[in-house]
């Protein structure tokens, strides 16, 4: 007898907890823009982190019942080549939480600590079980190896340390924070290597993977806020900028055949980067030296998050209300595709 096997629960994977990490992401930089925009922009960090929290219950709530009524979707998760980089994903979802939490609404109280050491713990959990991975890859257990698991999805899992800082030490977490943080600025190069070497060796992931470029905005900078939070000095911060810039100029030039692909949850992979983009700048904008034109830079990275965002929130609900989302993954008719493997939906 099948299991419900038309039951949209069962492809509610951990990606889609990029809406949560898209939706804190936006709620911070808005925060960040009060000092610019005055105490309508604090509202509106607050109403975007009232959401962002919202979803993550509801998602929460609704993996369990997944898992639940289909164990075997989730363990088909955590084999597939790009989806498994994505269990890091709440765990990420948990420390920008927290982080709202300490920006937005000020409060540093015991529940805000144990929401940051929850997701800081599952994070660190997370990079070691995907680095694991790769040492078990070939072995008989049924993993990945080669290039396919090699896109900017891992940066979630490896490089999502960076974020330990932005509320870790306002918690009293900070040795252990500027440990983890530590981790992360150690392993982005070596991922980053990784991932050149892969554009170079076999070329760019799948074309319903393309949104998952953008992710390479988010190391520097979430690097770049942490190292300002942290007290370095601000050539470090304008550093990290330079690099997010390069980044978001290089991701930006496969933004017309991106466009070009059906919408998929992946699509969300923009928001959290674009996000963490506006909070550097706008805290750069905010040293005084960077100048009145730098200033509405920002405000203009500010506006393209938050477009890019309220896009992606009205046509994701168009697609759970139609049927389009929730559904059983394309097969990819492109050998890169095949390479890549599926995309998530």
């Amino acid at each position: 007898m099948s299991m419900r096997p038309q039951d949209p629960l069962q492809y509610l994977h951990p990606g889609w907890f990029a809406i949560v990490m898209g939706l804190a992401g936006l709620a911070l930089a808005w925060a960040r823009a009060s000092a610019l925009m005055g105490p309508l922009a604090g509202a509106g960090a607050l109403v975007l982190g009232a959401l962002a929290a919202l979803v993550f219950v509801a998602l929460a709530g609704l993996s369990w019942l997944r898992w639940q009524r289909h164990p075997q979707a989730l363990a088909a998760d955590l084999a597939h080549p790009v989806r498994h980089a994505f269990v890091a994903a709440p765990a990420v979802s948990l420390l920008l939480l927290a982080n709202v939490a300490v920006n937005v609404l000020g409060d540093t109280g015991g529940w805000v600590a144990a929401l940051w050491w929850a997701g800081s713990l599952a994070q660190l959990g997370a990079t070691v079980w995907v680095l694991g991975r790769w040492l078990r890859a070939g072995k008989g257990g049924g993993q990945a190896a080669g290039w396919p698991p090699v896109t900017p999805a891992l940066f979630i899992p490896v490089v999502g340390n960076v974020l330990a800082p932005l509320a870790g030490v306002a918690v009293g977490a900070g040795p252990w924070a500027v440990a983890q943080f530590g981790l992360g600025l150690v392993l982005w190069p070596v991922l980053l290597a990784l991932l050149l070497a892969r554009v170079a060796a076999q070329g760019l992931w799948a074309e319903r993977l393309l949104p998952l470029t953008f992710i390479t905005i988010a190391p520097p900078a979430v690097a770049g806020v942490a190292a300002l939070q942290l007290g370095w000095p601000v050539m470090a911060g304008w550093m990290a900028w330079g690099t997010a810039l390069f980044f978001l100029l290089w991701s930006a030039t496969v933004a017309r055949r991106m466009l070009a692909q059906p919408l998929a949850v992946t699509a969300w992979a923009l928001s959290f980067p674009l996000a963490a983009f506006a909070v550097l700048s706008l805290r750069l904008a905010a040293q005084g030296d960077a100048g009145a034109a730098f200033g509405t830079l920002a405000l203009l990275s500010l506006a393209l998050a938050s477009l890019v965002v309220a896009v992606l929130g009205l046509a994701t609900v168009k697609g759970l209300r139609n049927g389009s989302l929730l559904q059983p993954e394309a097969v990819p008719v492109a050998s890169a595709a095949t390479a890549a493997g599926p995309a998530p939906h």
